[in-house]
């Protein structure tokens, strides 16, 4: 067997890109998203790409912020893995899966492919998330009416409030910017992800209850994809109310009040409860999500 040769791509070669099977429906998934021709990469063995990789940031990113495309041919591991190590970003790595992707033996072994390889280049596995989809056709949630919603333009309040929600969380990105930072760290990171969408910072909004105590947070936003459900956060002592659904029915309400034609939407797989309320109001699973850390 032939060395890999590891290529970078440019705008005249970047259909080499192209000519790798996808089983796993990427290109579909990534119908709406840009990719820079330059921070694409491929594995050839014998003049054949046997491994494939786009790196993916903002259109004001000087650098990338994830690898969300990452494909390898059977058996070929070692060249998927020797693509992840040779590149000049290590990130985390996003595997788009599609629903149901255990149950389906061929989705499966593609899965698992990748999954090796990423491996055998040193990531570990971060965390299994749900992506989600809403459109028109499942109708919009209804609006509970127990919750007062007010824009806030003092970053503090929001600062303060993802503290609290993240002094009990069960999100795994917010949990590992605690190990590394503590509680400013993670909220920091959540702020900083809020102004990088391209959405108006006066979208953000505050629920109140009817007697005036917060009761927590909604990000309606855009990101380079389209829209989304930035954040939903309860505050701890007002857990227990069924909240987390009034503020993502809002937050649903908004952005079609904005125009959107669909709303994206993620939360980890163990995260039961907000799974739950997405269900109940009608984001259907469209994709499944294995995020890695680099080594």
């Amino acid at each position: 067997m032939t060395d890999v040769v590891i290529r970078a791509l440019g705008t005249s070669d970047a259909e080499l890109f192209d000519t790798l099977p996808d089983p796993l429906g990427a290109r579909e998934g990534h119908r709406l998203t840009r990719h820079r021709p330059d921070w694409k990469r491929v594995a050839l063995r014998d003049g054949r790409v046997v491994a494939r990789g786009a790196w993916w940031g903002g259109p004001d990113d000087s650098e990338p912020v994830n690898l969300n495309w990452f494909d390898v041919a059977e058996g070929e591991e070692e060249a998927g893995a020797a693509l992840l190590r040779s590149a000049p970003w290590q990130v985390e790595l996003e595997l788009n899966l599609p629903a149901g992707w255990r149950d389906d033996p061929a989705l499966r072994a593609a899965a698992d492919t990748r999954v090796t390889a990423a491996r055998k280049a040193g990531y570990e596995l971060l965390v299994e998330r749900l992506l989600y989809r809403w459109t028109p056709a499942g109708g919009l949630p209804e609006r509970p009416g127990r919750l007062q919603f007010r824009a806030e333009p003092d970053d503090a309040v929001f600062f303060d409030a993802l503290r609290r929600i993240h002094s009990v969380t069960l999100d795994a990105h917010a949990l590992k910017a605690i190990e590394q930072g503590g509680l400013d760290r993670a909220a920091q990171e959540e702020l900083d992800f809020f102004h990088w969408c391209p959405s108006p910072r006066e979208w953000w909004q505050v629920a109140y209850t009817p007697q005036g105590d917060m009761a927590g947070i909604h990000i309606p936003a855009h990101n380079p994809s389209g829209p989304c459900i930035g954040f939903i956060g309860v505050l701890p002592d007002q857990r227990g109310h069924g909240y987390a659904y009034d503020l993502l029915a809002e937050c649903t309400h908004f952005l079609v009040g904005q125009g959107a034609e669909f709303v994206a939407a993620a939360t980890d797989l163990g995260n039961f409860p907000m799974a739950a309320n997405f269900a109940k109001a009608g984001f259907p699973v469209v994709k499944e999500r294995l995020n890695f850390d680099p080594a």
